[in-house]
C-alpha cells in the first residue's frame, strides 16, 4: 500500500509540474497520468470510474453546447452593440462591455464569453483608431471573476457544487446566509473602479454601430429555462448527486436538435467543435484526485496543515485564500481545486469548524488569482491569442499590469465579506 501511496503522490506531482511548463499539453498530460495511476495498481478501474463526478461532467457538456448556440444565434452581440451605441464615450462603453462579459459568464463558461464578445471589441477599437490590448483583457478577467458566480458559470464552480452538493440556488443563499454569488458581486463592483482607471483616457463619443442582426431568440429561452429548472432541482435532488446534470444534457441534447431542424446544421459537426480537450483533462483530474484520496495522502495534508495553524481560524482562512490566488496565477485552477478541496474539508474537520468558509474561501482565490497573468486561465489564453491574430502581443507583465490590481480588488472584499458572514 505504501509503494502505491508513493506512486500517485509521484505522478500527481510530476503532471502538475508539466502542467506549468506545458499547459497547452495540459490534457494529454492529464489523461496519461492517469493512465499511469490505473495501470500501476494505485487505484481500481472501477475505482477511476466512480471517482469522476458525472453530475458535474453532465453540467459541463450541456452547458457548452448551450453556449455554443447562444453564441451563434448573435443575441449578446446584439446586446453587445446597443451598450455601445447608447455609451456616452468610449470609457463607458469598455465598462458596460466588460461587465456584460461578467454577466453572461455567471451563466456561460468563460471562454464562450470571451469568443462572444470580443468581435464587439475588436470592432468599437478600429473604429475608435485606439489599442484594443487592454480592453480585451479587462473582458478577459472579468469572465474569469464573474464565471464564480452561480453553479453553472465555470468549471471551478461546478467541482465546488458538485463535491460541496451545493444545489444553483445554494451559490445565492446556503444554510440560510448569503453565498458565493454575493461575495463575487461585491468583488466586481470594486474591481470595476480599477477598470475605470485604466480606460478613463477614452472620452470620446462612441460611434454610433450598425446593430447586430438577431439569428434566433430560442437559445436564449433555452437558457433562461434551463436556469429556472436548476433552481427548482434542488428540490427534488436535494443531495446534488444527478438531476443538474441530467437537465443540462437533456437542455444540450433540445440545443442540438432544434440546430439540426431549425438551422440544417450537422448534429456530428456540432460535436466535433466542443471543448472535448477540457472535458477529457476534467475527467482525468478527476482520477488523479481520487488516486490521492484513495491513497490516504490528502488526509495527510490536512493534517499537516492543522498542526501548522493549529486552532487559529483566521489564519488557515487566509493561508487558504492567497495561496490560492498565487497557485492558480501559474497553475490550471482546474486541477488545484478539484485537489484542494477534500484537503479543505478535511482541514476544517480537524479544526472543528463549518467547512464552508474554507471551501469558499478556496473558490474564490482560485477562480480569480487565474486573472493576474495571461497563462492562470483560458479565458486569459484566448484573448492574447485573439489579439496575437491581430498583431497585439501581449507581454507578462503588461499582463499583469491589469491582473494584478484587479485581482486584489476583487478577492479582498470577497475575503473579507466570507469572513464576517461565515467565521
Amino acid at each position: 500500500m505504501l509503494e502505491f501511496s508513493m506512486v500517485s503522490l509521484v505522478v500527481f506531482i510530476a503532471a502538475y509540474v508539466l502542467f506549468i511548463f506545458l499547459p497547452h499539453k495540459r490534457t494529454l498530460v492529464s489523461v496519461a497520468a492517469a493512465f499511469v495511476i490505473v495501470l500501476s495498481g494505485c487505484i481500481s478501474l472501477r475505482e477511476a470510474v466512480a471517482a469522476i463526478n458525472w453530475n458535474v461532467m453532465g453540467i459541463f457538456v450541456g452547458t457548452l453546447v448551450l453556449a455554443d448556440i447562444f453564441m451563434e444565434s448573435r443575441v449578446p452581440a446584439y446586446l453587445a452593440e446597443i451598450i455601445v451605441d447608447k455609451a456616452k464615450s468610449t470609457c463607458w462603453a469598455i465598462l458596460f462591455i466588460c461587465m456584460m462579459t461578467g454577466f453572461i459568464s455567471a451563466f456561460v463558461e468563460n471562454v464562450a464569453s470571451v469568443l462572444i464578445v470580443a468581435p464587439i471589441a475588436m470592432a468599437l477599437a478600429q473604429k475608435l483608431k485606439i489599442n484594443p490590448v487592454n480592453m480585451m483583457l479587462g473582458i478577459a478577467v472579468s469572465s474569469n471573476l464573474q464565471g464564480a458566480a452561480t453553479l453553472i458559470g465555470d468549471p471551478p464552480s461546478m467541482l465546488l457544487g458538485g463535491y460541496a452538493r451545493m444545489t444553483f440556488m445554494d451559490f445565492f443563499f446556503f444554510k440560510g446566509k448569503p453565498s458565493i454569488f454575493f461575495g463575487v458581486e461585491l468583488g466586481a463592483l470594486m474591481s470595476v473602479f480599477v477598470l475605470y482607471f485604466f480606460f478613463r483616457q477614452h472620452r470620446e463619443k462612441t460611434e454610433s454601430v450598425a446593430i447586430e442582426k438577431v439569428q434566433s431568440w430560442f437559445p436564449t429561452i433555452l437558457l433562461v429555462s434551463l436556469i429556472v429548472l436548476l433552481a427548482l432541482s434542488s428540490f427534488f435532488d436535494k443531495g446534488f448527486s444527478y438531476l443538474a446534470g441530467i437537465i443540462c444534457m437533456g437542455f444540450g441534447a433540445i440545443a442540438m436538435l432544434w440546430e439540426k431542424l431549425i438551422n440544417k446544421g450537422s448534429i456530428v459537426e456540432g460535436l466535433k467543435k466542443l471543448d472535448w480537450d477540457t472535458t477529457a483533462f476534467l475527467m482525468a483530474v478527476f482520477i488523479l484526485v481520487g488516486s490521492l484520496t484513495i491513497t490516504g495522502w490528502i488526509d495527510r495534508i490536512a493534517l499537516s496543515l492543522s498542526n501548522i495553524f493549529g486552532g487559529n481560524t483566521f489564519m488557515g482562512y487566509t493561508a487558504i485564500v492567497f495561496i490560492s490566488i498565487l497557485v492558480s496565477a501559474f497553475v490550471d485552477n482546474v486541477p488545484y481545486l478539484a485537489a484542494m478541496l477534500p484537503v479543505a474539508v478535511s482541514l476544517s474537520a480537524k479544526m472543528g469548524i463549518d467547512p464552508t468558509l474554507f471551501l469558499f474561501g478556496l473558490l474564490i482565490g482560485a477562480s480569480i488569482g487565474g486573472n493576474i497573468t495571461p497563462i492562470g486561465a483560458s479565458a486569459n489564453i484566448v484573448a492574447c491569442s485573439i489579439l496575437k491574430k491581430e498583431g497585439y502581443h501581449v507581454s507578462f507583465w503588461e499582463f499583469a499590469k491589469i491582473g494584478l490590481p484587479f485581482t486584489l480588488t476583487a478577492v479582498i472584499p470577497a475575503y473579507l465579506f466570507f469572513w464576517f458572514i461565515w467565521n
